[in-house]
């Protein structure tokens, strides 16, 4: 089997956390059970970019059980568990492309790993197995049915590709869910940034003042998380909406710069890049943390840090130092994760149990790109409401959880406008 991962040797612990990631899936588990029986990929190689973690694992899995060939490659150069990948090459006999830490030239390697096996279906996590297929696989897009993206961020770089007229093949807005960015984004997100910084630094967050920049579902989260545990949470935005509920939920909403100086602990869930720059480096608090759990590097300008720092050291694994000048004297900066994903970086990511759904909306809306490729014109589009029900009521099931349905007097209510005082 062709694969390149950090250690076979690995596999033992891999494959437990891969198992117990497992129990708290029942969802994705149902569905396995039934693409075992029905085998809808036979014949069918599908190629996926996301994060090498127990929950993603699962996933392959089940796409495997339903007659898939599954390559594998890493989204992000730091979110890579290579005991993961180890159990999913020799027990799983899936062929994984990831290492953590791996160089940018090494991370574009892997993604060619897996388009050089002629994928018919495309699983993508911030859009880079996309892109690269567009830009270096013009024949192969050509035969590609269809592809997934599940993050915000990739479904933003797609539909700008879809309104330049630049996309090549349909491909399924997984992220947008309500299933995946309702919970996902906004428990998972929480939860799993939180703990990131936890384990990075082991600060209190309580009594801190900590600024989350965007107030999106992932934002939501982290500044949900961050009042729980005793912060004075500020958020920053720029949509006059999400800064206004953000303030209706009682958070205190200004810009960077005013957040700047009062912050102690900083994170970036945006989207977009150079949230935090040079401007804002030169009012902020000395001995300031900041973070980032948007997908790509770019929403922390550590560029610039590096450029004008007058030291750099490692304080601890996955805390970095950079200590430099401004008007008012010189400040230490510590930035988590070199600013990549603190989530996956410095913790596990998301939790099995929300990533269950996130998942499952996958592998659904894979059969559903095999099943419809030829109706779809090259656009991104929205889970079907029927999967998007599915899945729901799959996790309520598991959750042995009932709910009322519709008596045939109220649908014909719900339905007529005859009705009135």
């Amino acid at each position: 089997m062709n694969y390149d991962i950090k250690d076979i040797n690995l596999a033992k612990q891999g494959k437990d956390r891969i198992e117990w990631a497992g129990i708290d899936m029942p969802v994705l588990k149902s569905i396995r059970e039934e693409f075992s029986k029905t085998k809808p990929f036979q014949g069918i190689t599908i190629g996926a970019c996301l994060h090498v973690t127990t929950e993603t694992a699962n996933l392959m899995i089940t796409l495997k059980e339903g007659g898939a060939n599954v390559y594998l490659c890493a989204s992000n150069p730091l979110s890579t568990q290579d005991d993961v990948a180890a159990s999913l090459v020799k027990d799983y006999d899936i062929p994984v492309f990831a290492i953590k830490g791996e160089d940018n030239n090494t991370f574009y390697k892997h993604l060619r790993s897996v388009l050089d096996k002629n994928p018919n279906i495309l699983i993508d996590d911030g859009a880079d197995l996309i892109s690269t297929a567009h830009k270096e696989y013009e024949e192969l897009t050509k035969k590609i049915f269809g592809a997934m993206e599940e993050t915000t961020t990739g479904v933003i770089r797609l539909k700008a590709m879809a309104k330049e007229k630049a996309l090549k093949f349909p491909v399924i807005a997984v992220n947008d869910a309500l299933t995946k960015h309702m919970f996902d984004n906004r428990y998972g997100t929480g939860q799993s940034t939180l703990d990131g910084i936890l384990r990075a630094t082991n600060r209190l967050i309580a009594g801190s003042t900590f600024v989350v920049a965007g107030y999106g579902w992932c934002g939501k989260g982290v500044a949900m998380r961050a009042r729980g545990m005793g912060a004075n949470v500020i958020v920053t935005e720029v949509d006059p909406l999400k800064a206004l509920e953000a303030r209706m939920d009682g958070f205190w909403v200004m810009p960077m710069e005013k957040a700047a100086p009062l912050g102690d602990i900083f994170v970036t869930v945006t989207g977009n890049t150079k949230v935090i720059r040079q401007e804002h480096f030169e009012v902020i608090k000395d001995g300031a943390i900041i973070s980032n759990s948007g997908h790509f590097d770019v929403e922390i300008d550590v560029r610039y840090l590096e450029s004008v720092a007058l030291e750099i050291n490692e304080r601890r694994p996955m805390v970095k130092e950079y200590i430099i000048n401004t008007k008012s004297g010189k400040k230490r900066i510590y930035v988590l994760a070199e600013g990549r994903l603190v989530n996956l970086a410095a913790a596990e990511g998301h939790p099995a149990s929300v990533m269950d759904m996130s998942f499952a909306n996958q592998a659904l809306s894979a059969e559903f790109i095999l099943n419809n490729h030829s109706k779809l014109g090259k656009d991104v589009y929205k889970v079907p409401d029927d999967i998007d029900q599915k899945v729901a009521k799959l996790k309520l099931d598991s959750m042995g959880i009932e709910i009322d349905t519709l008596t045939p007097e109220q649908i014909a209510y719900m339905s007529s406008w005859e009705h009135g005082t």
